[in-house]
């Protein structure tokens, strides 16, 4: 894979040098002591740094395949997902062939949680991770780079000006996707780039068409090239997202001012505090692989968005933040009809409402009056988007791959 050398993961014969690098790495073991001790990284780094080292040559220093390490890893995956959710639940994994590749598009609401549950859940379900495709903006911390490439994640290139650049850029992309399908390697990818802050989850058709670009010359139709890809549409909700205020701050400042800039390490700190902030349950919802694609990426890419906001599973969180906004006050929905009408991860119960109407009022109380219209936006568009897709959802629906 050597043409791919600019945007590829680590491959299993690059492994073990590259774990044993970063055990090495007083960066990586602060980052790593600051996580399972923040009392003693901040009382007694040096002390800390070394038993750090100490433990992870011991568990990890032999290890030299990927999912190898993985697995290893897998256990601690859990005791994270299990410390910041209160549950997961899945749905649609019945659809899949654990031996066939499938090209994981979904929606996007946190930079590495989104990723690393699917991935999670597919390993605790008997099927092989996905090559995980990520932002370059995320590689300028270089420790944070290479523990990405360890765990399958590949570059998608952001911010470029030439249009030859760019369309070099897409046209590797887009081959590196194809073999990896094609060499039995699944693949994740966001619907879009960047955070889907405001709770509207809209695939971009211009990555649909980025799919195509390699196998165009062939002269493979469009629809035939994306059925070969195994298209997934992938719906992940939070019940409660610990960045809502940081995403509703920028929205706020967006729309006053025109733009936003970020601060240094806010990425980082967006990364860290999304996978130990708390949040509530979290359901993933795989929807059948799509064999009969249409012809066009503007098309196929609606389809796409239909498929993930019908299969959305909403939370008490989203319906006390619809009922709070007041959108569509003619329309008279009540929580019944609500409830009737779209796919739930739950049924609610009168206390469970009235506890997601307190947490709710707690956290618009946290931001300042201005900030509070976008919180509530970010958990009340899903369920506009899941009420539409329901009035137009097709009468029938393709046969699961």
């Amino acid at each position: 894979m050597q043409e791919f050398d600019a945007i590829r993961p680590y491959s299993d014969e690059e492994t073990r040098t590259a774990i044993n690098n970063l055990v090495r790495d007083r960066e990586f073991l602060d980052m790593v002591g600051r996580f399972k001790s923040p009392v003693l990284a901040k009382w007694a780094p040096a002390i800390l740094r070394l038993w750090v080292k100490r433990w992870l040559i011991s568990h990890f220093s032999g290890i030299a395949r990927i999912d190898d390490l993985q697995a290893r890893l897998s256990g601690y995956v859990g005791e994270l997902v299990g410390n910041t959710t209160s549950r997961v639940t899945h749905s649609g994994l019945e659809n899949l062939n654990k031996h066939s590749a499938h090209l994981f598009i979904s929606n996007h609401r946190d930079i590495v949680f989104d990723p690393m549950v699917v991935n999670y859940l597919l390993f605790m379900n008997g099927f092989k991770t996905t090559r995980i495709a990520i932002g370059d903006n995320l590689l300028a911390n270089r420790v944070f780079a290479e523990m990405m490439r360890l765990n399958k994640s590949f570059v998608v290139r952001r911010n470029m000006t030439s249009p030859r650049e760019m369309r070099d850029a897409y046209i590797m992309l887009s081959s590196f996707i194809n073999h990896s399908i094609d060499t039995n390697d699944s693949i994740w990818i966001a619907q879009r780039e960047g955070r889907a802050k405001n709770g509207l989850d809209f695939t971009d058709p211009a990555i649909i068409k980025m799919f195509y670009m390699s196998r165009k010359k062939s002269g493979l139709a469009f629809g035939e090239a994306m059925n070969r890809l195994h298209i997934v549409p992938v719906s992940i909700a939070y019940e409660y997202d610990p960045c809502d205020l940081d995403k509703a701050r920028e929205l706020e400042t967006r729309a006053r001012t025109g733009e936003y800039s970020k601060r240094e390490g806010e990425d980082t700190d967006q990364i860290m505090k999304g996978l130990t902030g708390f949040k509530g349950h979290v359901h993933v919802h795989f929807g059948a692989p799509i064999a009969d694609a249409e012809d066009n990426p503007k098309d196929l890419a609606a389809r796409i968005d239909r498929e993930m906001h019908a299969n959305y599973h909403l939370h008490t969180s989203n319906l006390v933040a619809y009922q709070q906004r007041g959108i569509h006050p003619d329309s008279h929905a009540t929580r019944e009809t609500v409830s009737d009408a779209v796919v739930t991860a739950e049924a609610w119960s009168a206390a469970e409402i009235e506890a997601a109407e307190a947490e709710m009022e707690r956290r618009l109380e946290s931001c300042d009056p201005a900030v509070r219209p976008y919180l509530l936006d970010m958990y009340a568009n899903p369920v506009v988007t899941a009420l539409e897709a329901h009035t137009s959802k097709p009468d029938s629906t393709p046969e699961p791959y």
